[in-house]
């Protein structure tokens, strides 16, 4: 089963720019509930969405004071569990993360194992791209960050 998940944020001074679990050095961060982690939280709703469960929003909500400024790997471990009690086992991931700045190449290899490492797959099933779109639109003004993500799941074999 494939699952397809999507998010964005938008920057602000002061905050912290975290993907994939891994922090990188920027002018700005992003404006969030919790850390804002734009490829965790697509991550999740990718997994989420492959094995019909729901998104992001309908397990931890933004509106729920127990997730401000929590750590979006958090999300990503308790969804991985809960595909695991389901009897799902996570096949691949593949991760696109849209950007004018910072350049996301020198930290591609970190966020791939952390991805890898959560979901309990090896790296090499792990893809994670990044793109520029050109100084198009509100990513190519600088305004903000998003990050898509697709992933396979199955029944684990017992």
């Amino acid at each position: 089963m494939v699952g397809f998940g999507y998010d964005v944020h938008r920057f602000a001074e002061g905050g912290r720019l975290v993907l994939g679990g891994v922090e990188i050095p920027a002018a700005r961060g992003v404006s969030a509930h919790s850390d804002g982690d734009v490829l965790f939280h697509a991550l999740c709703d990718a997994l989420l969405g492959a094995a019909g469960l729901g998104d992001i929003g309908e397990h931890f909500p933004d509106t729920d004071p127990r997730y401000q400024g929590v750590a979006s790997r958090v999300f990503v471990e308790r969804v991985v569990a809960l595909l695991e009690e389901r009897g799902y086992r996570i096949v691949n991931v593949d991760a696109t993360i849209v950007l004018q700045e910072p350049k996301i190449a020198p930290y591609r290899e970190q966020i791939r194992q952390s991805v890898a490492r959560l979901c309990r797959i090896p790296p090499e099933r792990v893809s994670i791209k990044a793109t520029t779109p050109e100084r198009l639109g509100f990513v190519g003004r600088g305004e903000g960050v998003v990050a898509f993500c697709v992933c396979e799941v199955q029944p684990s074999v017992p």
